[in-house]
């Protein structure tokens, strides 16, 4: 099992920029991909953004050429940076991992992104 903690959230302005980032423990050498979800008020959780251990990455269109998801040098770490943010944005970040041979994803406990207008 993976544990999760993202950090980063917080209240910005349209047009504005955030930084979130996501630290894993625990079985982290069992990972292959991580990324973010992303669940506004009332709506399914979607996927943001997702990067593979051989650093492959993949971006809703939603927000490519505004968000960029990278990892860090020491390979628990996955960043997203999310720039021009717009108020449709709005909504809890979620990361998550996923392992080789796993049943199931694991999850981060979210942090809260608002965008205003």
């Amino acid at each position: 099992q993976v544990q999760l903690v993202e950090s980063g959230g917080g209240l910005v302005q349209a047009g504005g920029s955030l930084r979130l980032s996501c630290v894993a423990s625990g079985s982290i050498s069992s990972i292959n991909v991580m990324g973010w979800y992303r669940q506004a008020p009332g709506k399914q959780r979607e996927l943001v953004a997702s990067i593979t251990r051989g650093g492959s990455t993949n971006y809703a269109d939603s927000v490519k050429g505004r968000f960029t998801i990278s990892r860090g040098n020491i390979k628990n770490t996955v960043y997203l940076q999310m720039n021009s943010l717009k108020p449709e944005d709005t909504g809890v970040f979620y990361c998550y991992a996923d392992r080789w041979g796993a049943t199931m994803i694991d999850w981060g406990r979210g942090t809260q992104v608002t965008v205003s207008s």
